[in-house]
């Protein structure tokens, strides 16, 4: 029998929280609820009471009833959710965590859900999980289910979305993942530009023995990366595309934010790194492009993206961050750089080729790096064998001999 967690709010979402409690309890597992509300009275009594949680976060339960600061309470009860579920982790109390809310209870659970680890199954019922809801999930493998309606009774909607929610995390919380060979790890970073070379780079690392985890780099792809990097999850790094930072300075929508770059540097992970993609900043539709960069080269990679070619100015100054970011680095780290491209879009003939805005990339790099870190300059694009090949055997170097060293 499983230990499955209930968060929410039992004053506003009582009967709700009790219906999924009985449905997790249908199917022989405990359902232990975890009462994260602060305005009435609860319905019924939960395993870890507001109080609790409260006090978790810093905060006296009956100071935010009086204060009566709907913020303050969300930010509270957030921190304490969070608190309560790492103490619920240490003493073996959790095998999966459900929760369901409007926007402050998808905060306070989500907040919980968080903090655990990969792994651990996390569902949470929202009437916000049809907008972006990247603030929510972070990093983590966090499954949002719409609420379809309001969490406000058991229509004949309600019951469906709930009933499927519980069985959902009940049927994650009994399957058996099968055991992986235990391989070294290799994180990599890929965009649909970069496709050929890491996966012509992952072959010649995965033959040596690793296993190479990809990551899209789309914001959240490299945040992740960059997380489980921190985590030491990472025995070396092929960090082929760099299109977050185009997407930061610019001003696009995939940024990763102004840390990428930064785990494997101050880790001490092996690291090789090329400036994949950072030829384009990404936009959803036309509409989202800022004003003044409406006349740039502007090209539809499909129906929902547009690019915009960064410009000469933009590349001296990426070029300045990585080798500012590379000059953190505490271990071995080695840059590459393609000088036919550094994209299918930037290759003779495409649409993005530009050789003075690469060159720029190019020298401003090379000119705010630190001297003894190495850079290989060759003379292909981005996807060529070659290419993919030297960045394959160049983090390879930097490895442990064997594997299983």
């Amino acid at each position: 029998m499983a230990t499955i967690v209930v968060m929410g709010a039992l004053d506003t979402k009582g009967a709700e929280i009790a219906f999924v409690k009985e449905q997790i309890q249908q199917r022989g597992h405990r359902a232990l609820v975890v009462d994260v509300g602060v305005l009435g009275e609860p319905l019924f009594e939960a395993e870890v009471k507001r109080a609790d949680v409260a006090s978790a976060g810093g905060a006296e339960l009956a100071r935010l009833v009086a204060e009566n600061d709907r913020g303050r309470a969300v930010t509270a009860m957030s921190e304490g959710a969070r608190e309560i579920a790492l103490r619920l982790l240490e003493r073996g109390e959790i095998d999966g965590i459900i929760g369901m809310g409007g926007g402050a209870g998808t905060s306070v659970g989500t907040a919980a859900m968080r903090a655990l680890p990969l792994g651990i199954p996390k569902v949470m019922v929202s009437t916000l999980a049809s907008s972006d809801v990247r603030g929510f999930v972070g990093v983590k493998d966090i499954m949002m289910v719409p609420a379809i309606v309001d969490i406000s009774g058991l229509n004949r909607i309600a019951r469906g979305v709930f009933t499927r929610a519980a069985a959902a995390v009940v049927a994650m919380v009994e399957a058996q993942v099968p055991e992986a060979d235990d391989k070294p790890t290799i994180v990599a970073s890929m965009f649909g530009n970069t496709t050929q070379c890491v996966e012509a780079a992952r072959a010649i690392v995965e033959k040596q023995g690793y296993e190479v985890l990809i990551f899209h780099a789309v914001g959240v792809g490299g945040q992740t990366m960059e997380s489980l990097i921190e985590a030491g999850h990472a025995r070396g790094v092929l960090d082929v595309t760099l299109t977050e930072w185009a997407d930061e300075l610019v001003g696009g929508v995939l940024s990763a934010g102004p840390t990428r770059l930064e785990a494997a540097a101050r880790t001490g992970t092996p690291a090789v790194i090329a400036p994949g993609c950072v030829d384009m900043v990404n936009f959803w539709g036309p509409e989202t492009i800022p004003e003044h960069l409406r006349n740039r080269n502007i090209y539809q990679h499909n129906a929902n993206t547009y690019l915009v070619r960064t410009n000469i100015e933009e590349n001296v100054e990426m070029g300045r961050i990585i080798a500012d970011k590379l000059n953190l680095s505490v271990g071995p780290v080695a840059v590459y750089l393609p000088l036919r491209g550094v994209s299918v879009l930037a290759s003779p003939g495409n649409p993005y080729h530009w050789p003075e805005a690469d060159a720029a990339l190019f020298d401003s790099l090379k000119s705010n790096l630190r001297g003894d870190i190495p850079v290989h300059e060759i003379d292909t694009t981005i996807n060529h064998p070659e290419f993919a090949g030297a960045m394959a055997h160049g983090l390879l170097e930097m490895l442990p001999a064997s594997s299983g060293a």
